[in-house]
């Protein structure tokens, strides 16, 4: 296969990737304004246990299965994909089930486990059962992603993850829409339809990937194989080379969930509020303002890991001169982006916060408090995520799973305390200190594999650092100028918004400009895209 038709797969892969992504975020705030905190908090509490137990349950599939078949297919030996996909749906359909059984009879026992008022037990129980129906059929949708892929065709996992994202989202509106302004129903009812909407959602996405089967099966199988084995590829060599590949995806792909589990279960126990007030921090803290937080990390880091083929390419080469550049160039573009897009939105907090969600003053003072500190978070979550993918390209993936358990560790025994001394911001700050772990781990590896030095990237790290205290003293002239940080209503939040976004914008990019780490950065880009 030429390599410009494999760029352009590639590229076609990301930017679905970063459509899906955003549009998993933005449709919380239309969500959030039909269903209030109740619908929201219910959603929240149901996705996050779906969401670990779906990346246990695929086991990282889809990049791991593309990683096999693209290896094989590579040495003219298809017949070994073939075997893994016929064996793969057994095992996918399997895995579903399981992972359905687990969340649908243990729905009582994770509702127990949060400490719950009792009138909120029977309500947890309900959306976290109806969501768990997905697993039955996302595992499998996944393996036929992964299929594809290995044979470069990544246009069948784009529109099915672009389909899977807008009838789910479809599903959760206009379903909230009815129940709330319709039918005069409940949160609760909205809720359970929301969560109901990822099996809908599946379905839908897997719909597509059926459709491509059928269009592709003839054309993909009638590709002779030209490597003759003497014996198959046991199936457990065939698996144990699979969860090698597969154990990085998942570790990158939990942790982020692993860490509002811990929040949720941890919130009711040892925050000192009111079970309302507990309510709307943990609603805040794992979707509202989590998501926000999640937009410069999708960005930065859709781009950052853009260098991970290069990485690899260049690692088997051997040329590690090569793999240390592309390695100061991921980190270079992910603070170039994640630095001044996270200190922007916690110098916003308030303002975004009462923009997108709130207008009653108790709860801005509170959504725009966490909003303010979370924010931070991003560049944590953003290093973590492009370590893990720099871990990847030089094949040190394991080192992502043990800096994964440290960080955890850390969490749950700093959440307790934390909680205790800085209330709402204490899991805010017991996750940075974990995600702090992960990511010194990464790096230490990722030194002793390339003898990467870091002061290569230290004088971009002060340029960066400097623009972006700059860009943060413009934003605070602007709220001088509005009358402060907190708006008094959406109106005066749209403007400081707007306002504070382009000026801040303008100054940062004009200081990178005038000394050239602008050029730099593009520049680093632009090579990637024609290497």
């Amino acid at each position: 296969m030429s390599a410009s038709k494999m760029i352009r797969g590639a590229m076609i892969l990301t930017v679905a990737s970063i459509v899906s992504r955003l549009l998993g975020i933005f449709f919380i705030i239309p969500y959030n304004a039909l269903t209030g905190t109740e619908g929201t908090f219910l959603y929240g509490i149901a996705y996050t246990p779906y969401g670990i137990m779906l990346s246990v349950s695929t086991m990282g599939l889809p990049l791991a299965v593309s990683k096999y078949v693209s290896k094989y297919n590579a040495i003219g030996d298809y017949e070994s994909g073939r075997r893994l996909l016929k064996s793969g749906f057994l095992l996918m359909a399997v895995t579903g089930l399981i992972g359905f059984l687990i969340l649908f009879i243990g729905a009582p026992h994770i509702a127990a486990a949060y400490g719950l008022p009792a009138n909120r037990i029977n309500d947890v129980i309900l959306v976290i059962r109806v969501v768990s129906i997905a697993i039955l059929i996302v595992p499998v949708m996944s393996l036929m992603r992964g299929y594809f892929q290995g044979y470069q065709s990544m246009g069948p996992t784009a529109v099915s993850q672009i389909v899977e994202q807008v009838v789910r989202i479809a599903f959760i509106l206009i379903g909230a829409f009815l129940v709330i302004k319709v039918f005069q129903g409940s949160p609760v009812t909205a809720a359970a339809l929301a969560t109901f909407a990822a099996f809908v959602g599946a379905v839908g996405g897997l719909y597509v990937m059926l459709h491509y089967w059928v269009a592709r099966r003839g054309r993909m199988s009638q590709m002779k194989q030209t490597v003759q084995r003497r014996k198959k590829i046991s199936y457990l060599s065939m698996y144990r080379e699979l969860v090698n590949y597969a154990i990085p995806f998942v570790a990158v792909g939990i942790s982020m969930q692993l860490y509002q589990l811990i929040d949720q279960f941890m919130a009711y126990h040892y925050l000192g509020y009111s079970a309302q007030v507990k309510e709307l921090v943990i609603t805040d803290l794992t979707v509202n303002d989590q998501k926000m937080v999640m937009i410069p990390v999708t960005l930065a880091t859709s781009l950052a890991v853009s260098a991970v083929p290069a990485i690899i390419n260049s690692y088997a080469k051997r040329d590690i001169n090569e793999v240390n550049h592309k390695i100061t160039q991921a980190f270079e573009l992910v603070l170039f982006l994640t630095l001044p897009a996270a200190v922007g939105l916690s110098s916003l907090g308030y303002m975004i916060h009462g923009l997108l969600f709130e207008i009653n003053l108790h709860d801005l003072l509170i959504g725009g408090r966490i909003l303010q500190w979370y924010a931070l978070t991003a560049i944590f979550f953003a290093l973590f995520q492009v370590t893990a993918s720099i871990l990847q390209g030089i094949n040190r993936q394991r080192v992502t799973l043990i800096s994964l358990c440290a960080g955890v560790i850390f969490k749950i025994l700093l959440n307790p305390l934390f909680m205790k001394v800085f209330g709402m911001v204490g899991p805010i700050l017991a996750t940075d200190i974990g995600y702090a772990v992960c990511i010194l781990i990464n790096l230490i590896a990722i030194k002793q594999a390339t003898g990467y030095k870091y002061s290569a990237i230290g004088q971009q790290v002060i340029h960066i650092v400097g623009y972006t205290a700059v860009m943060a003293l413009a934003i605070q002239l602007i709220f001088l100028l509005f009358g402060g940080s907190i708006p008094s209503g959406r109106g005066i939040a749209l403007l400081v918004v707007m306002v504070s976004v382009v000026v801040g914008a303008a100054v940062y990019l004009f200081l990178s400009r005038w000394t050239g780490l602008l050029r730099r950065v593009v520049g680093g880009m632009r090579k990637r895209r024609t290497e």
